[in-house]
């Protein structure tokens, strides 16, 4: 087993993408500590922590210069253009690949696979507790930290305006009403309520993430 800096590492994936991936699987585990009814709560965790493996196929490098730094921008461009050759053009495709790489279970595959707008509304009328959690908090975490679901989804609007994966007015509204019914449901089970959850909530579960292995 392989601890996930050294993955990330191994990866070449960019600083802030595993900031991102670390806080949603931080946001997981504070959830999953709370809740009344048992839950698979590893197989969560290294969902969480691998599901935007691929990213970087999807980045538009130049729109956050800091984001390159240090290494720069054409370091960064040769690692995405890498991943395309190996991974092909989707990133949602390119991390399960990377999954199935790292030898997690058909389970972790299997939520790493429903981390995408495509399946919330399955989600919400389905009954995998575990499934809702992992569409739930990639939309708790947006690139600065942790947020409310609906300013992850105003921040996201202005993230992807004028790109290939941006919201129609009506897709983001359908979208926002499944995510928001997920929320009811992992919040009943709960001790805590959504606005417990914050930059500071998570500090412990970074802690812990940062001997994660897989």
């Amino acid at each position: 087993m392989k601890k996930i800096g050294d993955i990330y590492k191994e990866y070449k994936i960019m600083p802030n993408l595993a900031m991102h991936q670390m806080r949603v699987a931080a946001v997981a585990m504070q959830i999953c500590d709370s809740l009344n009814i048992k839950i698979d709560q590893e197989s969560i965790v290294r969902a969480c922590i691998l599901h935007d493996m691929g990213n970087i196929i999807k980045f538009r490098l130049e729109q956050f210069p800091d984001w390159n730094q240090p290494e720069g921008l054409e370091y960064w461009q040769k690692i995405k253009n890498e991943y395309i050759e190996k991974y092909g053009d989707n990133e949602h495709t390119a991390s399960l690949i990377i999954a199935k790489e790292l030898k997690t279970s058909s389970y972790v595959q299997e939520l790493v696979n429903s981390i995408d707008s495509s399946f919330v509304e399955k989600i919400a009328m389905g009954d995998d507790i575990c499934k809702k959690i992992c569409i739930y908090v990639d939309n708790r975490v947006n690139p600065n930290g942790i947020v409310s679901a609906e300013e992850h989804s105003l921040e996201a609007q202005k993230r992807y305006e004028n790109h290939p994966h941006a919201f129609s007015d009506e897709k983001r509204l359908f979208f926002n009403k499944s995510l928001f019914l997920i929320e009811n449901q992992i919040f009943s089970n709960s001790k805590i309520i959504p606005e417990n959850i914050n930059d500071e909530s998570i500090i412990p579960f970074l802690e812990i993430l940062k001997d994660f292995s897989i």
